[in-house]
């Protein structure tokens, strides 16, 4: 069989900025967070100058250009060097951004794609080159600056502060837009630069966590309803009295395909405990980031009653009811996290002095009430069918999927047109398989869910795979790609395959030194820039496929049932 050699690439062979020079990663080696970071603590394949150079990029901003807009996702960090930046937390139109509303193109890109389709597969050309998602380069005007500052509130962002690292760190949308106020200098980081520079060293770690702690805990308190009726005053006692922690691992996906085979009882107790039933209540729990699992105890075994998710909060009735009685209060339930969680934790002292007198009476009296029931009756009337359909997309981890491929197997002939729709729009590869779990009548298929938590971009070295900043759709960059198959590896749904490269001709392309092929990481791309979405779903004749958003389970109960 033909071959053809090619050098298997690395890293850094496209940096964010090639004009990134020496003199500007010195000068950024001599300030705040950089400052403190020791060289020696960085591994010789990524020294901390290496990773200045090749991962981060300089910016300038005029007065009313965007840096990053609310609603997208986030791909980078940026520190403001120079000047003054702008954040306003209130959702701006489309039109205002400098975004139209709908996207344009694509029913031009989909005909053009139908006149050229491809025989060979996998065929990557060598020049085919995906934009590195970061900053638009050029920018974005404000026409009417005064109208955002009059109308949102806003705060200021210095010298020395990063903004948009949560955002990259979970790879999940930014909650804010941040345009510039005056001329600025910022410095953008991508994720997989930000990544390895927590990772060798605790300096950025513990800057992040101040600034968040002075830039954003306030903003998510305020937003819980628990603590709407605070004032000002006693929000900020609040935020100076709360701890952070996490359970779980952040690269949860390693250990989640050993874990779907495991007996129920022993996938739950491998499930990290963050608050056990029974034991004294030293904290209100607020879920930051993350799932987990309410339980209860059940003779030997545990009995799952609820699931917690971004926002909820834990411990407030056990305090108020105990409050009320003159006890000390202690634990109704378990809480578990499944996967990696994050929360916030306030001290009882200062929720029984700040929070518990703005609670409306109404609210504590439903506490009493709801406290004498069994703890079954604590969980909406949703059903036994649909109860179990939910433990089971928990168990699964499958609640991480915002656009998981759903087969009714009951409606579902094996007529395989879904198949056959996806590889005439793919140069003839499908990007999905028919196959996967199945619970009751309903299969889910081996395709990539566009996760929540896309954990497949936690391992990969040059961030070739990533998140579309304005769909959200996860996608791969093959001129970036390394066939390294750290996604393919991470994906607990066995959505990536890794496949050979080949050229327009037909030849197999293998690496230059040791000629083995090359391989490039492939999934389901959802169609993207398709006018009619995912092809998969359209060309089923019998309605029996659908992509659904598994982070709220109730779309899977509504489908099932029309």
């Amino acid at each position: 069989m033909l071959t053809i050699a090619r050098r298997r690439p690395e890293r850094w062979d496209k940096p964010l900025d090639p004009g990134m020079s020496d003199r500007a990663v010195d000068r950024l080696l001599r300030v705040p967070p950089f400052v403190a970071m020791d060289p020696a603590a960085f591994p010789r394949t990524t020294p901390l100058r290496d990773l200045l150079k090749h991962d981060t990029r300089l910016l300038n901003r005029e007065p009313g250009q965007i840096v990053v807009r609310e609603g997208d996702y986030g791909s980078s960090a940026f520190l403001v060097l120079d000047g003054q930046a702008r954040v306003t937390l209130e959702n701006l139109p489309p039109e205002a951004l400098g975004r139209s509303a709908r996207r344009s193109g694509g029913l031009t890109r989909a005909i053009a794609r139908l006149f050229s389709q491809r025989q060979t597969p996998e065929v990557r050309p060598a020049d085919a080159v995906l934009p590195t998602p970061s900053l638009p380069g050029g920018g974005v005007f404000l026409q009417d600056m005064p109208a955002v500052l009059s109308s949102a509130g806003v705060a200021a962002l210095g010298p020395g502060e990063l903004f948009g690292e949560q955002a990259a760190i979970t790879r999940a949308p930014h909650t804010a837009t941040v345009f510039a106020e005056t001329p600025c200098v910022l410095l953008e980081i991508r994720w997989q630069g930000l990544r390895d520079l927590m990772r060798h060293t605790p300096a950025l770690r513990e800057h992040l966590d101040t600034l968040y702690r002075r830039n954003h805990l306030k903003n998510h308190l305020r937003s819980t309803p628990l603590l709407a009726g605070l004032t000002d005053a006693a929000l900020d006692r609040v935020a100076a009295s709360v701890r952070f922690a996490s359970f779980g691992e952040f690269d949860w996906s390693e250990r989640a395909k050993a874990d779907a085979v495991l007996d129920p009882v022993e996938r739950l107790r491998r499930e990290p405990l963050v608050v056990e039933e029974g034991q004294p209540v030293e904290s209100v729990v607020l879920v930051r980031n993350g799932f987990a699992r309410l339980t209860v105890a059940v003779g030997e075994g545990h009995r799952t009653i609820a699931y917690l998710g971004r926002g909820r909060t834990l411990g407030a009735e056990e305090i108020a009811l105990a409050a009320d009685r003159g006890e000390g209060p202690k634990w109704r339930r378990s809480l578990r996290a499944v996967g990696h969680l994050d929360t916030l934790l306030v001290p009882p002292e200062a929720f029984l002095k700040e929070v518990l007198p703005t609670i409306p009476g109404k609210q504590r009296r439903r506490w009493a009430e709801r406290a004498a029931l069994p703890d079954e009756e604590h969980q909406p009337a949703i059903g036994a069918a649909a109860a179990r359909t939910l433990d089971y997309l928990v168990d699964q981890r499958l609640t991480n999927g915002t656009q998981a491929m759903v087969i009714d197997l009951d409606r579902c002939t094996r007529c395989d047109d879904c198949v056959r729709a996806c590889a005439a729009m793919h140069d003839g590869n499908p990007r999905f398989v028919r196959q996967g779990d199945q619970h009751d009548t309903l299969q889910f298929a081996q395709a990539c869910m566009h996760c929540v938590d896309p954990v497949c971009m936690i391992g990969c070295p040059t961030g070739a795979i990533h998140r579309d900043e304005a769909t959200g759709v996860v996608r791969i960059n093959a001129s970036t790609c390394v066939g390294c198959s750290a996604c393919a590896n991470s994906c607990p749904y066995s959505a990536i395959q890794m496949v050979e490269l080949r050229e327009p001709s037909g030849a197999i392309v293998v690496d230059g030194d040791t000629g083995q092929p090359l391989l490039r990481a492939t999934k389901c791309d959802l169609c993207n820039g398709l006018p009619s979405g995912p092809v998969c779903q359209h060309a089923c004749p019998h309605d029996a496929l659908v992509r659904l958003d598994l982070t709220n389970p109730s779309t899977l109960a509504a489908w099932s049932q029309h």
